[in-house]
Order: C-alpha cells, then structure tokens, then sequence
C-alpha cells in the first residue's frame, strides 16, 4: 500500500492528461488526489490507487507555478515531503517545495528509460503507435457509443439515439410503442452519454417487477454495470461508515420507485445523489390532473427538478390521453408546460402544419392553403425558393424530392413537443413479422376439475393463479396422488409438437418459476434429452449459458423452458415457435411475451401455439385474448386499458369452471366494442407531425449505412490479433464466428476482462446477439478500450532498439523515430477530444538531423526490422547517448514547429462544428420554446473551453525508437 501525505505529488496512470496531482486528504481507506490542471478531484482506495509518486533526480528541468524554471541540482525530503533545490534560468540558487510544481508539468519517462537501458520489445512500439492512432479517430467518429453495443442496427433507433445523445443534459420523452425497442432506446442514450463523459452519475427509477430486465439489458447489452439499491444495501453501506450518503457509494444505481416512496429516508439522500441523468421506466403510471398528484409523481417530479438530464420512458402519447401526456412533459419542463389549458390551444394550431409536412412527405399536390402554411410558418425567402423549385418544369425528380425534404424539415423545426417527445409505431417502422395463431385445446384433467370447483364460490386474491391450475393441485394433492406432470395433457402436446416441427426451435413460456423447472424436468425423462430452463431464481452466468445453449445452431437444444420473471430482457428473435403453457392475466404480459420473439429482425412469421384447457379459466382467457382483442396476432396497444374496463366481470369468469356461453359472449362483445372504440380513438390521435419527427427515415439510413460499414471493418480483428499476442493471451478459433481467449504462460499480468479460464469472444454482431455468454468485442467494449489505456498508461514500447537491414539505407547509419503527442490540459479532456482529438506527431531523423526519407515510413521500416541483444542494445545508446540527445532537442524543436499548423486546424475543425450548432440553436429557439437556453449556452461555454484549451495544449514525448542501420 502507498504512503500518501498531504502535498505529495502524484499522477493517475490510467489518465496521464490529469496532469500532477496533489495529495488533498488521507483517510483509513481514501485517498483524495485534486489534479488542478484537468479542473478535477478524484478520491482513490488506497490499497488499489491507479498512482504514481512523482520525484525528480538530478539534472531534470522542473517548473513552479510561478513559471519559474529550475534545473535540480539536489532532491531533499522534510516531513515526508521533497524540496528541490536547483539553478534558475538566471544562474541564482533556489529551492522549491513539491507542492509548488506547476499542474501541468509532464515526465519525460521515454528518454529516461532509453538512457537506463530499460528496452522493450519492438512489437510494443508499434502497437502503441497504432492505439494512438486508433485511439484519435475513435473519439471523433460521429456514431462513438452508439454502435458497440449489443444490439441489432436499428434505423429509428439509431437515429433517436443520435438526435437525443448529442445534446447536453436530454431532457426528452421516449413514447414508442411497444416492441420498437425503447429501453435500447434509453440504453444507447445512455451509453454515449456515459462514453463521452457528458454525464458521470446515472440514476434509473423503475418499477418493482423490471429491476431484474433492467439490470440484464445494461449490462449484456452495453457492458453497463449498475447496481440494485434497496433498504438491505443501504443498511450495509451505513454501517460500514465509508459513505454519509448510501447513493455517493455508486455512479450507476438502479432502484425501484417502491423502495424510494417506502423509505422516505432513501428518496431524500437519492435526492441529493448529484446525477447526471434520470430514466424512469413506465412514466405513464405516474398520476397527475391539476387538482392533485401522486406521491409518486410528485417524487419523481423532484427528482427531475434536480437532476440536469431526464429520460422518460413511457406508453404512446394516445394511450396516455391528453391530460396524462401533458403531465409527463410537465416532468421534463415545467417553466415550459404550466398550462393544460394553453398545452391543448397550441397542440391545435399544429394542425396546419401536420397537413403541410404529410402532402410534402407523400408527394401530394400542394394545395394553396398548404402553400400558404408553409410560408407563413417559415423563412419565406428559404420557403419560395424552394417552393418555385417544386414548380419548375425542367427539375428532375431527384431536385423536387430534395426541395419537398427541405420544406419538411422546415416546417418539423418549428414542431412544438417535437425535440423533446419520441414516439415511433409500428405503422410507420416497418419490418416487423407477421403472427399465426396454432390453438390446441386439451381435455381438463379430472384432477383439476375436483381442484377448481373449490374456487367457483371462493375468490382467490391472484386470479392469476386460477390460470396455473398445476400449482392449485400441487397444494391439494395427497402424497399418494400422481405429480401434475404425469395428469396435464399439455405436457404431452408439447413432447408431440417438438417432434413434428423439429428440428426447428420452440420456446415455452411458463408463468411460474417451479412450473418451468417441473416441466424441463418432465421433458427430460420422457424424452431422454437435456432441457435448459431459465428463471429468476437461476445466476446471470446460468441464464447465459442456457440462452447459449438454446442459441446454438450446431450443438444447442431445440427447446428452452423459461418462467415469465425469468425471460424478461431476453430476445429470441432466433427462434420462430413460441409455446404459451398458460396465459398471463394481464395482456402487457401477453405482448411482452410474444415480443421475446416478435423483434424488427425477425426472419419468419411466428408461430404462436397456445395449448389451452378446456372448461377452465384458461380456456375462458384464451377466448378473451383472441376473440375480443385479436392479441395473439397483432400487437394490441389497447389492451390494458379495455382490461381495467371489463376486469371484474373477467374474474368472475375465470373463477367459474364452466363459463356460461352467454356470460361469455357478452364479455366478448364488450370487449371487442371498447378495443375498436379505443383503437379508433388512438388513430384519430395519431399525431403524424409527431411521427415524421421522430424518425426522418433518410437521416436514419445515412447513420445505419455508416454503422453497417463499421461492423464490416476488418481493422478491430486484426487489432486485437496484434494486442493479446503483446499481452501474451492465446486465442484459438472456437468455432464459427467466435473465438476461445485464454491466459498463457507467457502473460506478465492480468488482462483487462478476461476470466482465468478463459473467454469466447465474436466480432460478429449476428453472433453476438445469438450467444449473449459471448464478449461481442467492438472499439467500444471494456475489455478493448481497457487494453488501449493500459497500452498507452504503462511505459512498454516507449523505449525501444532495433536494427534495420534497408538497401537504401547506409550500414552503421543511426536514425531516431520519435511519437510527439499534442494534447489538451484542464477542463473536460474526454468531451474536447471528441472535437480536438490528441495529434500524433511523428518524426524520423539521422544522426545528422536530416529527416528526408520518405521511403521510410513507420509501415516500411517495420518491414525491415532485427531485434538486438539488449547488451548490444545498451553498449550502442551509451556510445551514441550524446548524439540520441541532440537528436530529442531537434525532433522536439520539429514536432513543435507542426504544432501550430495542427492547433489551428483544430480550431478550424471546431469552429466548423459547434459554430453552426450554436447558430442553429439560437434560431430554433425563436421559433421553438423547447430548445432550452441552458442547452445554448452549454455549446457556448464547450466553445469558450475548447478554444482555452488549445492555447494550453502540450507538446509530450510519448516514445522513441532507435535503429541502427546493419
């Protein structure tokens, strides 16, 4: 363990362009380090701290914060803490206390070791020259975070995600309707946000039932590792006396809306968490009308109140009504949307332009009140340009579909709830497949019949249970009476329906944990093979490797069992047959589980087998689910809202053995009138502005191409080759499309998420959503972008000694290869290389200082290259030390003279960027009240920085390479 004292100065390892930090305080266990040049204070455990204590030997050139130069003459330690004493630039003797170094002073580790004889190898130059490399055009790249997930390629994803993730602080309303991916949605907001460092600190409130999805989708998607917070944990952390406020313990905490509203305590410290971002899921659950709000509105209301960016996630606008709607835009601006009343007036006077944007869209004839909307709603110089274009007989088609596009976009800017409320439908995204019922009504076991009529005159608090009859007879069942397995006839349905549709893959979903071990168990005796199950009472390794294994093509079952809880979060777009053992009672659950299959991506239409006992409450379900709502073969948005009209009526049909034809019928037909009154309702409430803003389907193919292109890129492949035979990780092929990585003798030290036995990695996106125990390796996933920092934060391969056999180049000729790293000190690195991403500076000199070789590029002379014995190696530095020192001067005195050239392009680059940004912002505000001021003024401020940090940016020696001519 180290010893800290306050004053000490130390660097981060893993993040050099911190700068020279300064021990603040020293606790038991924590250690807080202030790195003033980066504008930051970060608190280590002491035991593990990424750190480096930094002194200085004699003949080394030091700074104070003062700009006072001093070349250290002697190195003195009092208290624990080091004194330089030294020669100014003026000839006069002076000390300097450590505390006093400048923030921003670098080491120069490269010439020390290579003047110690500290060589590495020659494969570790060039793997850092290329992370450095790589590394630049990664945090530029226009799709950086939002392709590396675990996630198919979306096109109105893709495009929320990257009209939402490049904001500051979104503040946005995420209303798709079901089956469109919202939680991937917030997910890939998420992510970027989190990668670009635009937010630190993430809170996600949702619902008791989906913490346990939530928690799987962040972390086998986007390699998010949040933690569950409930009244245990916090308990925990309070005696553990570490931290005052449970919640300061974790930066990504995920916890349910029940826990914060039962301990008051709680919601108050999750109050004064300082996040980043919200996410609440099921928004819509929240109740509000201008008379009076929930408690738990009224807290998430809070929340939103002190948290910068929020994320609602929620049912479509139509489901919601009017009024609902409005209370969740309230959420996200309540300065902006404090009148229902004036919400209602301004969402009609959007009517006009609704109709303009759908005739442009749809190529209709452009009525004179449309001409006259559009004018009037626009700039009408912009506007009757274009609209003159439209009117011009010698435009092609291309230049009127171009000037039709511009009108809209136009027109969409001005969109009132546009920027901040997403809602996509499956209307309008197309690609989804089509659904086929496959009945198979089964006689009732005599069994279950003497069980049920217990209930026709008692009413049991879960009806849900009337629809899992297995569990009433297992309560009731005498020792000696056979197991439900042996009595339900859907066992031996589903033994039979395996067999005739196999070998394709089927599967089952069952409400209840112990049902679905039941039944794998059954499948297995009778049939004599293995039957993975999956539910919540299984590990998340558990629940991967039997997803692997029903994945598998070549060697996976044909079958896997899951309990409802269980295959929350799940997809299986892979399989095609989806077997209900029993039905949910509420028709969300329905979809939700059709939906494990029913994906944009699906192949083939899905095959829905339902087998249903007859005279039972499952019998009665079925009927209600495909006569009243057609719900096993369309999406039914609304579903929910019909069950909580006939719910009563509907449980006292379950509980009666045998329904009355009658009463059932009613049911039915009440039923099927509310579904069409409410549907019709809903697409008359369609709000098609609302649909053309959210998905603007040529922008979304533009960012789906450039992300399919980068998915076809070979360069991650053979990048990683080149680094775990660096790390001394063996990797072999496992089989096709993936990859067994494992630990070899030859690995110094741990590499970055590889397990001791080993890991299966793919680069294939197709395989990786079809085994999720598999690494999907992308340049955004931990274990890449943990190997990069270690690449570039440790000393290996900035010091090196080859030779090189080149006909070109003279025997006994010595040259010196030196990378120059042109980067940014203080505030908010990571977000300033997203635009100003650090410059690499190559140089190539002789010993004379000539650096004309253009035939000598870093790929060419890789070509030629020798090792040298390190004695050899040792021998030549020290007989040509004066010569490599002259040549640093002068390769330092180049790279500087390059500088200028690159800052300037920078600026340029960042000018062209945000100014235009900040331009547009500017004017969608006058038009559109949603565009915030704080969003405006943060671009102001990231321009006033960025441009501060250029001025500071530093010249650093991050690796030298001499060759000696042979």
């Amino acid at each position: 363990m180290h010893d800290f004292k306050p004053g000490q100065r130390w660097i981060c390892d893993v993040d050099l362009q911190l700068g020279l930090g300064t021990v603040q305080t020293v606790e038991h266990r924590i250690v807080t380090i202030a790195f003033n040049a980066a504008g930051e204070t970060r608190s280590y455990a002491k035991h593990s701290a990424p750190l480096t204590r930094v002194i200085f030997k004699a003949g080394d050139v030091i700074i104070s914060h003062d700009d006072i130069t001093l070349k250290v003459t002697g190195v003195h330690e009092r208290n624990a803490l080091i004194v330089y004493s030294g020669i100014n630039e003026s000839g006069e003797k002076l000390e300097l206390a450590e505390e006093q170094l400048a923030h921003y002073l670098q080491l120069n580790r490269p010439t020390e070791r290579l003047f110690a004889g500290q060589f590495d190898q020659d494969k570790w130059f060039r793997i850092r020259y290329k992370t450095l490399q790589i590394r630049n055009r990664l945090v530029s790249a226009p799709l950086f975070g939002l392709v590396g997930t675990r996630t198919s390629l979306i096109p109105h994803q893709l495009y929320i995600a990257h009209e939402v993730a490049r904001r500051y602080a979104p503040r946005v309303l995420l209303a798709d309707e079901v089956g469109l991916g919202k939680t991937i949605e917030a997910g890939l907001i998420l992510h970027q946000q989190l990668l670009t460092e635009r937010a630190g600190r993430v809170l996600i409130v949702v619902p008791e039932t989906l913490i346990h999805q939530w928690l799987v989708e962040m972390l086998r998607r986007f390699n998010l590792k949040f933690s569950i917070f409930d009244e245990e944990r916090c308990l925990s952390l309070e005696e553990s006396k570490e931290w005052e406020n449970p919640f300061h313990s974790e930066q990504l905490v995920l916890c349910s809306l029940n826990f914060l509203h039962q301990y008051p305590k709680r919601f108050k410290a999750a109050l004064q968490g300082n996040w980043d971002l919200l996410v609440v899921d099921e928004a819509h659950h929240l109740h509000w009308s201008e008379q009076a709000a929930s408690p738990e509105y009224v807290m998430i209301e809070q929340l939103a109140g002190c948290t910068k960016g929020v994320l609602l996630l929620t049912a479509t606008p139509e489901q919601l009504g009017k009024a609902s709607h409005f209370a969740r835009l309230r959420l996200l601006d309540p300065h902006r949307f404090n009148s229902f009343a004036a919400f209602i007036a301004e969402e009609q006077s959007y009517e006009p332009i609704a109709k303009a944007v759908e005739a442009l869209l749809e190529n209709q004839d452009l009525s004179n009140a449309v001409k006259q909307t559009i004018q009037s709603t626009t700039n009408a110089a912009q506007s009757q340009a274009l609209l003159a274009q439209l009117q011009d007989k010698q435009a092609n088609e291309q230049q009127n579909r171009q000037a039709r596009k511009m009108l809209a976009d136009l027109l969409l800017d001005r969109h009132g709830t546009g920027r901040i409320l997403f809602r996509n439908t499956r209307a309008a995204v197309k690609g989804f497949p089509e659904r086929k019922l496959n009945p198979a009504p089964q006689i009732l076991p005599k069994e279950y019949q003497q069980c049920l009529e217990t209930f026709e005159t008692t009413q049991l608090s879960k009806p849900q249970l009337l629809l899992c009859p297995e569990l009433l007879y297992q309560v009731r069942a005498e020792p000696e009476q056979p197991y439900w397995t042996e009595i339900d006839p859907r066992v031996n349905w589903l033994i039979a329906t395996l067999k005739r549709v196999k070998p394709e893959k089927v599967l089952v979903i069952a409400a209840n944990a112990q049902t679905a071990r039941d039944l794998a168990q059954a499948l297995k005796e009778k049939t004599g093979q293995f039957i993975p199950v999956f539910h919540e009472s299984m590990s998340l390794v558990e629940r991967d490797r039997a997803a692997a294994f029903f994945a598998d093509r070549e060697t996976g079952g044909q079958v896997l069992v899951c309990s409802e809880i269980g295959s929350e979060g799940r997809n299986f777009q892979f399989a095609h047959h989806l077997a209900l053992f029993d039905l949910p009672l509420n028709p969300d659950l329905l979809e939700q589980r059709i939906g494990r299959l029913d994906r944009i991506g699906q192949t083939e239409t899905i095959q829905v087998h339902v087998p249903y006992l007859e005279n039972s409450a499952l019998a009665v379900m079925f009927h209600w689910y495909h006569e009243g709502l057609n719900a096993f073969e369309k999406t039914c948005p609304a579903g929910q809202t019909v069950f909580v009209q006939v719910e009563d009526t509907l449980v006292t049909a379950l509980h009666q053995r045998q329904t009355d034809i009658n009463v059932l019928a009613d049911l039915i037909s009440t039923t099927q009138s509310a579904n069409q009154i409410l549907n019709d309702a809903l697409d008359r409430g369609r709000d098609k502005l609302l649909e053309y803003n959210s998905f603007r389907p040529a922008i979304a193919e533009q960012l789906y191409q450039q992300a399919q292109a980068q998915d076809d890129d070979p360069a991650l492949p053979q990048y990683m080759d080149t680094v775990f035979d660096c790390c001394g990780v063996h990797i072999e092929e496992h089989r096709t499309g993936s990859f067994l990585i494992e630990p070899s003798e030859h690995m110094s030290m741990p590499f970055p998420g590889l397990d001791d036995e080993g890991s299966v990695i793919t680069y294939s996106r197709g395989v990786a959503l079809s085994n999720e125990d598999m690494h999907f390796l992308t340049w955004e996933h931990p274990m890449v972008t943990h190997a990069m920092e270690r690449i570039l934060s440790q000393e290996n391969g900035n010091a090196v000694v080859v030779a090189m056999k080149h006909k070109r180049v003279e025997p006994g000729t010595l040259l010196l290869e030196s990378l120059y790293v042109l980067e940014k000190t203080g505030h908010n690195v990571q977000q300033s290389n997203r635009y100003l991403p650090p410059a690499v500076i190559r140089i190539l000199l002789d010993e004379q200082g000539n650096s004309d070789y253009p035939y000598l590029d870093h790929e060419s002379i890789n070509q030629c290259l020798q090792s040298v014995a390190t004695g050899i190696a040792k021998q030549v530095i020290q007989m040509k030390e004066d010569v490599i020192r002259e040549l640093l001067t002068v390769s330092e005195q180049q790279a500087s003279a390059q500088a200028p050239q690159l800052i300037t392009q920078a600026e340029a680059r960042i000018q062209q960027t945000l100014a235009p940004e900040i331009e547009r912002l500017k004017s969608l505000h006058k038009i559109n009240p949603n565009v915030r001021d704080e969003e405006i003024q943060y671009f102001e401020q990231q321009l006033q920085h960025l441009t501060s940090a250029l001025k500071a940016s530093n010249l650093r020696l991050d690796a030298a390479r001499v060759i000696i001519a042979i």
